[in-house]
């Protein structure tokens, strides 16, 4: 069993939002492979089951708010005994990167993202893999949080498709083939910048909501 985890945040008032990246991904593979299932409500979160040649996946989309992705994520890989190393992928959104570009690793720290942070805390470990998606730095003197709570303008759907594309291709590579297939296919030469040309950044975005400024457990 593989487990491919989008993160984001549950309600219409976050759909199709920077931060619900890893939703949006995980609807395309639901429409690809596992259209008309029954959505399930285990491990706190609406999964669905499909089949990728031959190859059991659970496509999952957390209900704890970002902040408690752990909950979920931890829930599943316990209830398979599967080994998150290799089989567990988050799909996660990242302000680091511009809006059509995508990065695979085998694992890292959670630069701040409280989604990841969390998955860190419930796994003990942050080797898990991670594939990023491009959502923009946030504008000068604009709030985080509601940067990633944005929607995406007109100007950014066509490369945002491109990257939505380009993640689940390689979530269904990583299913079948495995990590190192799915790097070699996602990280392609023509998406990749010099390292020299990065300013200092991390691995993702924060996984911080207005939210979670109130208070409240997102």
């Amino acid at each position: 069993m593989k487990l491919v985890v989008g993160l984001g945040n549950p309600g219409s008032q976050y759909e199709k939002t920077r931060h619900n990246a890893g939703f949006m991904v995980v609807d395309r593979l639901v429409r690809a492979h596992a259209p008309g299932s029954p959505a399930k409500g285990n491990f706190s979160a609406t999964c669905y089951e499909a089949n990728l040649a031959g190859q059991k996946c659970l496509l999952l989309k957390p209900n704890t708010y970002m902040n408690r992705s752990g909950q979920s994520v931890g829930d599943a890989v316990r209830f398979y005994k599967v080994d998150p190393t290799m089989d567990l992928l988050v799909l996660v959104d990242d302000i680091y990167l511009p809006v059509g570009d995508v990065r695979l690793r085998p694992g890292g720290g959670d630069a701040g993202h409280n989604g990841l942070a969390d998955i860190r805390r419930v796994l003990a470990s942050d080797q898990y893999p991670r594939l990023r998606i491009g959502v923009g730095a946030k504008p000068p003197l604009m709030d985080q949080a509601d940067w990633v709570l944005s929607r995406f303008s007109d100007e950014e759907s066509a490369p945002l498709a491109s990257a939505l594309e380009k993640a689940a291709k390689a979530a269904e590579t990583f299913v079948v083939r495995g990590i190192s297939a799915a790097m070699n296919q996602c990280n392609a030469p023509d998406t990749v910048r010099a390292q020299s040309s990065k300013p200092a950044r991390g691995d993702a975005a924060k996984g911080t909501t207005r939210n979670d400024q109130e208070g409240n457990q997102t």
